[in-house]
């Protein structure tokens, strides 16, 4: 079944159902538009997730691109989802957006652990993410936000960056998390802020079953505390969610955390361990 939106703004459209049959996530069905493409990197037929790559033939965001991301996961499903590069987000007169939809229905497992964003000179960028969860879901989310292109003097030279998060239960609120950041606005290395840091990554993960999370807020720790040259805070606002928040100055660095803490994610769950993907080489990281 393809779900399409009714909003004639909409530039750019991607839409993802991942089904679950005999013990086998697949990917059901999708549906797109320029300049998305989906990737299946689902090759072990024996292996009970299933790994889709999004991919897009545009070396990033545009000046008012509007993203439109629907991702739902059919009851009993694993889903590891992943990005095919770094981000970047170019310069802009009037900005860009996008908006992504996720559906777990009960039982599920996805994660989606995103390559750093490069918010080029004067790109403004806001993106709104919308979980809904069903019970006994998990739900594993990654994201990192670079100072910009700083080997060509781009350093914090982006207009606004946000990006709201909103994980529902059952239709019940239990998370909103949003990141605003203004470099014009605001003093960017302030307390509070960034505090002289140049990357910024937040993890979010939320379980909606019985099961208690302390041990993976315990692996995530150690996963943070083995880092360098880093700042971070783990919370737990309520018993089936973890938030980390980790300020550094490396957006590689900050990525293979991520990843080693939804390692142990898939690891605790009886899953398979997170299939390395090949990544795209960028020129000038930030």
């Amino acid at each position: 079944m393809n779900v399409r939106s009714d909003r004639s703004d909409v530039k750019n459209k991607l839409d993802i159902h991942v089904g679950f049959k005999e013990g086998r996530s697949y990917l059901k069905d999708t549906f797109f538009t320029p300049p998305f493409r989906v990737a299946d990197l689902s090759i072990d037929r024996s292996d009970p997730v299933c790994y889709l790559m999004i991919q897009s033939s545009s070396p990033g965001i545009l000046d008012n691109d509007h993203n439109d991301i629907t991702v739902r996961a059919s009851s009993g499903s694993h889903l590891q989802m992943s990005s095919q590069s770094y981000q970047r987000l170019f310069n802009m007169r009037t900005g860009a957006q996008q908006d992504m939809r996720i559906d777990l229905e009960k039982g599920t497992r996805m994660s989606f652990i995103q390559h750093p964003i490069v918010p080029h000179e004067n790109s403004s960028f806001s993106a709104r993410n919308a979980i809904h969860m069903a019970d006994d879901a998990v739900f594993t989310y990654g994201e990192i936000v670079t100072c910009g292109r700083k080997l060509s003097g781009e350093r914090f030279r982006f207009t606004r960056f946000q990006n709201l998060t909103t994980v529902f239960h059952n239709g019940r609120l239990i998370l909103k998390d949003n990141i605003l950041l203004e470099p014009r606005t605001l003093d960017i290395h302030s307390i509070g802020m960034l505090e002289g840091y140049t990357h910024q990554g937040t993890l979010i993960h939320v379980h909606t079953g019985a099961a208690p999370i302390d041990d993976l807020v315990a692996s995530a720790r150690s996963v943070m505390e083995a880092e360098e040259d880093i700042t971070f805070g783990l919370s737990q606002p309520a018993p089936e969610i973890m938030v980390l928040r980790v300020l550094g100055n490396g957006g590689e660095q900050l990525l293979e955390a991520f990843r080693a803490i939804d390692r142990a994610v898939w690891t605790e769950q009886g899953a398979t361990q997170e299939r390395e993907v090949p990544v795209e080489p960028i020129i000038q990281e930030a």
